[in-house]
């Protein structure tokens, strides 16, 4: 059994999971996650901005400090979209190797696929006919697979901050703003899903905070509870409710309601834009949703780092801006 640390930096979250990893198996220690926006920007700019960039390096020193309380042995810090489309993304990732000290990934949209694909399936056999639904905040990756592996996978410039910076200036957005934002994403599903994929697919599991958080809207919990979201249903119908309540409110307001994050308010809408039609574009009466993502992935990949002695802690890991 090895302890293990992964970190998930996101464009529009970055999240720790603390894990024991035993014969293929992901134990949960702790998970952590904040609403970090990376991305902000950077669809227009191709950089990231001084403000992201303090708000997460704050958010990995305190994680630095929970992994090394929780004594894990081997720590991968794995990026994303936002990294990989940002000029200065690569320059901030050997940033944050020299300052915390972790194992450092740049995964391109293959990579990205394929480690949420481990992570869905680790523990859980994927029946055929099956995709994988990770909308993330500047991409959202698709894996048709089976107990026998993937068949098919794609990254897509569609995510939650992205087509919020792109398509929806008002707030709350217009009926205008939303069907310019829907119609972008069944174009774009339309040209990169192959016929067969989208006419053999018979079931879809959503992951990450979007599907996640509308799931816990629809459930109706007070506060958010992974046991109850984990395994949950969230039909057609549920969501299309969930999205027209929070397109119908302003940010401010949607902030408000339980047990949404707050700071996921703002990019939520789009998200949901993104899941009705994926859902649609298969043909599909509701997602299972699934906690075990990407950052599972991480963690095993995380048990496969060679062994090295830790040191001391490097010269930036509880400081920043």
């Amino acid at each position: 059994m090895t302890r293990v640390a992964a970190v998930d930096i996101g464009t529009n979250s970055t999240r720790l999971l603390v894990a024991d990893i035993d014969d293929g198996r992901v134990e949960d220690v702790e998970r952590e996650a904040r609403v970090t926006r990376l991305g902000e920007g950077v669809d227009k700019r191709r950089r990231l901005l001084p403000l992201p960039i303090a708000r997460v390096r704050n958010t990995l020193s305190d994680y630095r400090r929970t992994l090394e309380r929780l004594g894990a042995e081997r720590t991968l810090a794995i990026a994303t979209s936002a990294i990989r489309d940002a000029e200065n993304g690569e320059a901030f990732l050997g940033e944050i190797e020299w300052s915390y000290g972790f194992s450092t990934r740049l995964l391109s949209g293959h990579d990205e696929a394929l480690m949420t694909y481990r992570g869905v399936t680790c523990g859980r056999p994927l029946a055929a006919g099956t995709v994988i639904v990770d909308i993330g905040g500047g991409s959202t990756e698709l894996v048709a697979g089976s107990a026998d592996g993937v068949r098919w996978h794609d990254s897509l410039d569609i995510g939650s901050v992205r087509l919020t910076e792109r398509f929806l200036h008002t707030d709350p957005p217009t009926d205008d703003e939303l069907r310019a934002c829907a119609s972008a994403v069944r174009a774009l599903l339309s040209e990169r899903v192959p016929d067969d994929i989208r006419t053999q697919t018979t079931a879809a599991i959503g992951v990450a905070g979007t599907v996640t958080s509308i799931t816990a809207l629809s459930l109706g919990l007070e506060e958010y509870d992974r046991d109850r979201v984990h395994g949950a249903t969230l039909t057609a119908a549920d969501l299309e409710q969930q999205l027209q309540r929070l397109a119908s409110v302003p940010a401010k307001t949607r902030a408000e309601l339980r047990p949404l994050d707050p700071d996921r308010a703002p990019v939520i809408v789009a998200g949901a834009v993104i899941a009705r039609e994926t859902l649609s574009f298969f043909e599909l009466p509701a997602l299972e949703i699934s906690e075990r993502d990407i950052l599972d992935g991480a963690a095993l990949a995380a048990a496969d780092l060679p062994q090295t002695d830790e040191g001391a802690a490097p010269p930036g890991a509880y400081t920043c801006c």
